[in-house]
């Protein structure tokens, strides 16, 4: 369970998060849907202990991420693609997380077939196109066998063969009993995935609860987003 409670995060003077509420249970997909500058990867860093909180809590299994234990057994992470250095190989990179979480060195090369990489284990990242990039950062997500996934525009630079993989093995997280949150401000990326949305503009919950709920009396997701949103885009 991965539990976000009135958070509150300012920047100076500005408000970025306004009383966040956010609920992503097991077996479902949660879908973090808003513009761009809504507040989306804001919310991320706070749960994911790399910002602290204003107002409010954040807690992953019922703790603030700083108190877990083994994190990486209990929830993978992506946020800004793989956060691999140009100059490291693939494998290289993988191997070093593998260490530093105490995990089995053997799920690198088990992750590396997961997620579609395995011929690219000894490449550079330098040279990896943006999917590859994104696929790399997904594989550093489940190297722990996690039990939730917290994934920022995890399609990014994805193909749409690669967009229907991910989505395959998000709902197959999900339909195993996984918890998954899924950030974006592309409504065809959540659709035909998402169990649960959560829609955030101005860094403020607009509409929350099963997709069909938040959905109910628009033709379509698109018009309950920008309904929903004023249809702003903003900046991030």
């Amino acid at each position: 369970m991965l539990q976000i409670e009135h958070l509150v995060k300012r920047h100076g003077a500005r408000t970025v998060l306004d009383r966040v509420d956010l609920e992503a249970r097991p077996g479902r997909v949660t879908a973090f849907l808003g513009p761009n500058g809504a507040g989306k990867s804001s919310t991320l860093r706070v749960l994911l202990g790399l910002d602290r909180p204003d107002g409010g809590r954040a807690l992953v299994a019922g703790r603030p991420y700083r108190e877990l234990a083994d994190p990486a057994r209990v929830i993978g992470a992506m946020l800004d693609g793989s956060g691999a250095h140009r100059s490291r190989r693939a494998r290289h990179h993988l191997a070093w997380i593998a260490r530093a979480g105490g995990i089995d060195p053997r799920r690198v090369d088990e992750v590396l077939e997961q997620v579609g990489l395995a011929d690219a284990a000894r490449t550079r990242v330098g040279r990896f196109s943006l999917g590859m990039g994104q696929r790399l950062g997904l594989a550093a997500a489940l190297l722990g066998e996690p039990e939730a996934l917290v994934l920022d525009e995890p399609v990014n630079g994805l193909d749409p063969e690669g967009i229907r993989w991910i989505r395959g093995l998000l709902r197959g997280h999900a339909d195993d009993g996984g918890t998954v949150l899924l950030s974006s401000h592309l409504m065809s990326e959540v659709a035909g995935i998402a169990d649960d949305l959560v829609v955030i503009a101005g860094g403020r919950v607009v509409a929350s609860g099963p997709i069909a709920d938040v959905t109910r009396g628009y033709e379509n997701l698109e018009d309950a987003f920008f309904a929903l949103t004023g249809g702003s885009e903003g900046m991030r």
